[in-house]
C-alpha cells in the first residue's frame, strides 16, 4: 500500500493532502461510448426523441458532473474548475456517440476524474433520454485520454 497515497501507513483511506503542491495548470481529457440502435441514433440526430435535444441535455449534465465531483468520488479535493468542454461524436456506421469531455484548472492537484465524471454522466444522460426506444443501448470505453500539467508531467494514452 506504500505506492498508493490514498492510504496512510496502516492502511486506512484518506485524503491526500496536497498543500505542498505547486499550483500549475492542469487538463484532462476523457471519453466513453454509447452503443445503440440505428433508429435510436437517427432520433437523437433528427431531434425526434421525446425528451428533446439529447446532445444539448447531455451536454449540460456532463458539464455538472464534472463540477460535483468531489460529491461523488469519496476522497477527491473540491477543485476550482476554469473550464470543461463537452462535445459528441456521431459515427453513423457504427451507431454509436462518443463523448469526450476535457477540464481544466489552476490548483495543486488533478482533473482526471472530473474529465471522467464528465464523460460517464453525458453518456448516461444519453442513455436516459432514450431508454424508452433502446433499453439495450451499452456503455464502453469510459477511460483517461490525456493529462496535462503537475508534478509528474504530461501523460498521453496509447
Amino acid at each position: 500500500m506504500a505506492n498508493l497515497n490514498h492510504f496512510d501507513e496502516r492502511g486506512n483511506a484518506h485524503m491526500v493532502d496536497v498543500g505542498s503542491k505547486d499550483e500549475t495548470h492542469r487538463v484532462a481529457v476523457a471519453t466513453g461510448c454509447i452503443h445503440m440502435q440505428p433508429q435510436t441514433l437517427a432520433a437523437i440526430q433528427g431531434g425526434t426523441a421525446k425528451k428533446g435535444d439529447v446532445l444539448g441535455v447531455a451536454r449540460i449534465a456532463a458539464i455538472q458532473a464534472a463540477k460535483k465531483t468531489v460529491d461523488l468520488i469519496p476522497l477527491s479535493h473540491p477543485i476550482p474548475i476554469n473550464k470543461v468542454s463537452v462535445e459528441f461524436v456521431v459515427d453513423a456506421a457504427a451507431n454509436t456517440i462518443e463523448c469526450r469531455a476535457t477540464v481544466a484548472t489552476f490548483g495543486r492537484t488533478g482533473v482526471e476524474m472530473e474529465a471522467l465524471c464528465a464523460a460517464s454522466v453525458g453518456l448516461l444522460t444519453v442513455y436516459d433520454m432514450v431508454k424508452a426506444m433502446d433499453r439495450g443501448m451499452r456503455i464502453t470505453d469510459v477511460r483517461l485520454l490525456e493529462k496535462h500539467g503537475g508534478k509528474s508531467g504530461d501523460w498521453v494514452a496509447t
